[in-house]
């Protein structure tokens, strides 16, 4: 399997074929999630509308629900409501990471903290998180707990790690794995270890290992269609990452053998509060020039592979095709 791209609809069709096996249960998910995010404070309440209208595709609620079934004996009592929880863990991390980032926008809609406040985004964010662990201990599952708690702390030290990294040219590829294991990785684990917990406790290892190298896959992918997809007004990559000097894969491994020259205009990007779109794309360039996006597209193969071989242990079943097709929407998939 390689990163390719495909269009937006053919992407929508493949996550919608992935969902497939669980889409009555996906239904109960969104009530639940309704349920969990539920406040007797209007504001908490519109926030909490909004909230919903950026919840995006379920992809982690998705991937919990189909590793619950790989035994087709799926436990519905718990693994419906913690998928639910799963979602409101991860809108948690993005109103966080978005007060943190300053960013106006997520999925092309206004973030908290622009429609509303810093403050209020930074509570929103803490809410959530409450409202987390209030759902575990309704469930009443301690080994579901101590997944959670483990993922919930490993995202917090990935954060702090990422805002600690003063020189961020130095930032290395070790760096970078840690990174993304903390940070984007460790939520897909959890969603694919809990449902594990719920109907397939048998496969846990294999499912843990596979939403891990899932994450890693995704951001990898993530962070390439940053140089790679184009805006739709201008053409050319959007660069978010670059403009607010953050240190993906591609600019790691083309920073390696670089040139003096094209290193300098790349210390120039790093050193400007806001550095315009002429360098920015001239960035894109050097790092497309040097191989950093080929390196990191042969890096996201192997994590891929191994994804791959963390199911290659489980039973033949409608999910298990599933969550192997899941590995083609990560590297696929459009915001």
């Amino acid at each position: 399997m390689t990163l390719s791209a495909r269009s937006r609809a053919d992407v929508a069709a493949a996550l919608n074929d992935i969902q497939a096996p669980v889409r009555d249960r996906l239904g109960a998910v969104s009530a639940e999630i309704w349920r969990i995010v539920a406040a007797d404070l209007p504001l908490a309440e519109e926030v909490g509308a909004h909230l919903m209208g950026m919840k995006g595709k379920m992809f982690r609620p998705t991937l919990l629900l189909l590793a619950s079934a790989v035994d087709d004996t799926p436990d519905d009592v718990r693994a419906i409501p913690l998928a639910a929880t799963v979602e409101v863990l991860h809108l948690a991390t993005l109103v966080h990471d978005d007060a943190v980032d300053h960013s106006v926008l997520r999925r092309g809609m206004p973030t908290v903290n622009a429609l509303y406040s810093h403050q209020i985004s930074v509570i929103m964010g803490d809410y959530l998180y409450a409202r987390t662990m209030a759902e575990l201990v309704r469930v009443g599952d301690f080994e579901v707990m101590r997944v959670f708690a483990r993922s919930s702390t490993e995202m917090t030290i990935g954060e702090l790690r990422q805002l600690s990294a003063f020189d961020a040219l130095r930032f290395d590829e070790d760096d970078y794995f840690r990174l993304i294991r903390a940070k984007t990785a460790a939520l897909f684990r959890t969603a694919t270890e809990v449902g594990a917990l719920c109907g397939a406790a048998s496969h846990r290892s294999a499912l843990a290992t596979f939403g891990e190298r899932l994450g890693m896959a995704f951001q990898i992918a993530d962070d390439l269609l940053d140089y790679t997809e184009a805006q739709e007004m201008t053409g050319k990559p959007t660069g978010l990452d670059l403009r607010e000097h953050k240190v993906t894969l591609p600019l790691i491994a083309a920073l390696r053998d670089m040139p003096a020259a094209p290193r300098q205009r790349v210390e120039q990007l790093f050193s400007e509060p806001a550095p315009n779109d002429a360098l920015v794309a001239d960035v894109v360039s050097i790092v497309t020039e040097h191989g950093g996006l080929e390196y990191a597209r042969r890096r996201g193969e192997q994590v891929t592979r191994e994804a791959e071989e963390a199911l290659a242990s489980l039973p033949e079943s409608a999910a298990r095709t599933a969550l192997f097709d899941a590995i083609g929407y990560v590297l696929d998939r459009r915001w």
